[in-house]
């Protein structure tokens, strides 16, 4: 086995994530660099404190100002969808914990990731940086994107939303994919959107999940 780079990551969480991994792959994940990123990070040093045993279940559980941290077959399967190489420039929606951050880091992607709740924020930053993950950590409403920094290869909705802002669309590549739970508030399809040229772009539909709400503005939760 091999000793983790993260301090406090010890011999059981790695083999506890081991046990996750497969469970992935038995509901059909199949992408073996989002396998192998999720085998590295963490998961367990994202949660609140109370609910750090379970770090390694498939679920999603609470973290702070109301929000959740996805259940990592979710992460996986919004990973995968992405259809990842490795440099692209990730624009992510709703950091929340930064879990999801860390594994897009971990796979070798430039990620510009944006919170409306200063909070989450903030907590997401000073972790990733304690764990040498670095990406670009923005507070703001996640409906308008990252103009000033886009075009983006890949745009990742980490939160429920009733429609694709024709904002983030245009701030895709020719070629670009965004994936995003779009449908009422208790109950989401996930969407592959890609872009094809300036003007079109093709959708298809993933499955259904469930998601905390994409909210517009800004909190100082």
């Amino acid at each position: 086995m091999i000793l983790s780079r993260f301090e406090g990551d010890h011999f059981q969480h790695q083999g506890q994530r081991r046990k996750l991994i497969n469970g992935l792959i038995k509901k059909g994940i199949r992408d073996e660099r989002v396998l192998e990123a999720m085998s590295v990070v963490p998961r367990h040093l994202f949660m609140e404190s109370g609910f750090i045993r379970f770090a390694y279940q498939d679920q999603a559980f609470p973290i702070a100002a109301g929000q959740t941290i996805s259940q990592p077959y979710t992460v996986a399967f919004q990973t995968e969808l992405l259809e990842l190489s490795e440099h692209q420039k990730v624009l992510e929606l709703g950091t929340g914990s930064g879990y999801q951050t860390a594994v897009l880091v971990e796979m070798g992607m430039r990620v510009f990731t944006v919170e409306r709740i200063r909070l989450l924020s903030n907590s997401a930053e000073t972790l990733l940086k304690k764990l040498d993950y670095q990406a670009y950590f923005m507070f703001g409403d996640g409906y308008k994107g990252l103009p000033t920094y886009g075009p983006f290869d890949r745009i990742l909705i980490t939160a429920g939303a009733p429609g694709i802002p024709e904002d983030l669309k245009n701030q895709l590549t020719i070629g670009g994919i965004l994936v995003a739970p779009i449908g009422e508030k208790d109950h989401q399809t996930m969407i592959k959107c890609q872009r094809i040229s300036e003007d079109e772009f093709v959708f298809s539909e993933h499955g259904g999940f469930v998601f905390v709400p994409l909210l517009k503005g800004k909190s100082d939760s």
